[in-house]
């Protein structure tokens, strides 16, 4: 039994869609009304981090398990990782991310993800890490500006970071969860070049057929639409990210996914194609 937690989020899905047909698979969820449910191999159960109970239900008979926490500075992985010793799993598959190990990043987030890593390292359990750059489906959230006005508003339009395509995260996850091989293993995951947030500007205007343009926000004027959407301590954060990424911090390309896949990664012009639709004028096109 392979447990997803996460089940119904930007990575999670995407691996409950590659686990090959047959192998018994629970997909974890607050809500297990939001998940489809296909094939006799296939279940859903509710279950909260924050619910020891829960936790216990939902790792009853799993050998192993894909581990995505985003309560940032909560004790998630710490129940998790507890719960999955009492159960008797054998393996754990942590989604962290690349930015722990640039030493120059000691935001919040940072270092919280440093301590997730540690709590799984040393679980006594097997473990592998995957440590993904950037996801390309964040440019999902310039969707409205683009439909209203055909522009794409962000933070240091020169700044390239080596981002990934989830399903590319996920082709990796899949690996590490069903192959022998990957135990004590750290995967940085990203994509197969830098692209900075004009040039993807450019590429999605070609993808669209559409005139957009590139307007770059001031630390100020980003600052004040993060706090719209999380607290202080977050906010800063991801600022300080942003400011790594344009010191180059984020552009080295990794090529895990090359040779885990036996494929080059999925480039940001590939995903903008297969999910043009997200950004359509008009909704369906």
């Amino acid at each position: 039994m392979i447990l997803v937690t996460g089940a119904t989020g930007t990575v999670g899905r995407e691996v409950v869609r590659r686990l090959p047909d047959g192998l018994r698979v629970r997909l974890m969820t607050r809500d297990p009304a939001k998940v489809t449910v296909t094939g006799e191999t296939r279940e859903a159960v509710a279950a909260d981090y924050g619910d020891p109970r829960s936790l216990e239900r939902a790792l009853h008979g799993v050998s192993a398990a894909l581990v995505i926490t985003n309560r940032v500075g909560g004790d998630d992985d710490r129940e998790f990782v507890r719960a999955a010793r009492a159960a008797g799993v054998r393996r754990l598959v942590k989604v962290s991310a690349a930015a722990v190990l640039d030493p120059d990043a000691v935001d919040l987030i940072t270092r919280w993800q440093r301590t997730t890593e540690e709590l799984v390292r040393t679980s006594g359990l097997e473990w592998t890490l995957l440590r993904p750059r950037a996801f390309m489906s964040n440019t999902l959230s310039w969707a409205a500006s683009i439909r209203s006005d055909g522009v794409v508003r962000a933070l240091y339009g020169t700044s390239g970071s080596a981002c990934v395509d989830p399903r590319d995260i996920a082709e990796v996850a899949v690996r590490a969860l069903t192959e022998d091989g990957h135990a004590g293993q750290a995967y940085t995951v990203t994509g197969p070049e830098p692209i900075t947030p004009a040039e993807q500007t450019e590429q999605l205007a070609q993808v669209l057929g559409l005139p957009l343009r590139f307007e770059e926000l001031t630390p100020e004027q980003a600052r004040a639409g993060l706090a719209e959407r999380y607290p202080a301590p977050i906010v800063e954060a991801l600022l300080g990210s942003a400011q790594r990424q344009l010191a180059g911090a984020k552009s080295a390309v990794d090529g895990t996914v090359g040779s885990l896949t036996g494929r080059p990664a999925i480039t940001f012009r590939k995903w903008a194609e297969d999910y043009r639709n997200a950004f359509s004028i008009e909704p369906g096109l």
